[in-house]
């Protein structure tokens, strides 16, 4: 049995007539062109070129082990370097073993990337183990992430038994990827998590100086009238909590003599954030700023290790949230998250 491929090109007609042939499992016979099939591996180059004993003998070329349309497809790429749809969903791991066998990275590249967009839970551990023999190391990895993603499915089907009996050190490379993917993801929340506090105390220290500066609508400052406002302001998340905040330490009677109860010491907290980030304490409005600067100077605050890791992470915030645009659309509800201790009476209260 005879197939003509190489009749499918657009440059047939300039062809001579095929000098070599391409036999298959099935038996069927390919005819094809030496020159082209060199061009396009140099292992079948190295086959093609190889002596033969008798030099009236026919040339041919044996692909076994895959099925004959698989071959076809294969030789066709060769000629016309283009592989259909329907041909890659048929025959895409076939293809990826004789392109890797063969040396045909173009080749290699499409059917590991078409292979990978059509896992399904039944042959996802087969396709891993074919991507360890080709060395595919995308597919390998989508591989992994599909199973991981789709475990309980995946451990139900026969390949994983096969695997697990055959294999146990492919089980265990899966069952580290899938442990180490969930610690992943968990420091991944935990990052996400704390980048939002951080974020969260740069906005209330731009607040707190808004409200230093501007005044907003209960809270400003003593020399300025109250803003005519009919509600919280819009352009902090945190306003609303910082300005009940800072009423409640001005009237707080437990923060007299450095006492205070946790909510006095979250707003001393943050005055002192304040006075480590700014760099203008003389002309600064925020209360206590120049004071602290110079308390750090004499006690040497600077050598505190752990704050200085927070002053840096909330200016990192910072830095990250100027470059964010548009604006954040920010959110209504009122924090109260922010803190600290000791006032001036620099503040109107309403």
């Amino acid at each position: 049995m005879e197939r003509n491929n190489y009749n499918s090109t657009s440059s047939a007609t300039h062809l001579p007539v095929p000098d070599i042939h391409i036999l298959t499992s099935g038996g069927l016979r390919i005819p094809a062109h030496s020159g082209v099939l060199a061009k396009a591996s140099p292992v079948l180059e190295n086959i093609i070129e190889r002596p033969r004993k008798h030099r009236s003998s026919e040339r041919v070329i044996p692909i076994l082990g895959v099925p004959c349309d698989a071959v076809s497809a294969f030789v066709d790429y060769l000629y016309s370097s283009r592989c259909e749809e329907e041909q890659l969903a048929k025959y895409g791991i076939h293809l990826l073993a004789l392109s890797h066998v063969y040396l045909v990275p173009m080749l290699k590249h499409r059917c590991s990337k078409g292979v990978a967009q059509r896992l399904t839970a039944e042959d996802a551990v087969d396709v891993l183990q074919l991507a360890r023999l080709c060395d595919a190391p995308d597919l390998h990895l989508k591989c992994m992430k599909h199973i991981a993603a789709h475990f309980k499915s995946i451990e139900q089907t026969e390949a994983w038994s096969f695997m697990q009996d055959n294999d146990p050190w492919l089980e265990l490379e899966i069952l580290q990827f899938i442990d180490e993917a969930e610690t992943r993801k968990k420091r991944m929340r935990r990052h996400r998590k704390e980048q939002s506090l951080y974020l969260q105390l740069s906005e209330a220290m731009e607040c707190l100086q808004h409200i230093c500066t501007e005044g907003c609508t209960t809270v400003g400052p003593y020399d300025l009238k109250p803003a005519k406002k009919p509600g919280p302001c819009n352009n902090y998340a945190t306003c609303h909590g910082v300005q009940l905040l800072v009423k409640h330490f001005a009237l707080c009677k437990r923060r007299v003599n450095g006492g205070g109860c946790s909510r006095c010491k979250r707003m001393w907290q943050l005055l002192r954030l304040h006075s480590s980030i700014c760099d203008q304490p003389d002309s600064c409005r925020v209360p206590l700023c120049r004071q602290f600067k110079v308390k750090a100077q004499q006690q040497k605050m600077g050598d505190d290790a752990k704050w200085k890791v927070l002053v840096k992470k909330v200016l990192s915030a910072k830095a990250i949230s100027s470059l964010a645009i548009p604006k954040r659309k920010r959110e209504d509800e009122p924090r109260e998250t922010m803190g600290t201790h000791q006032f001036l009476k620099t503040f109107r209260l309403c």
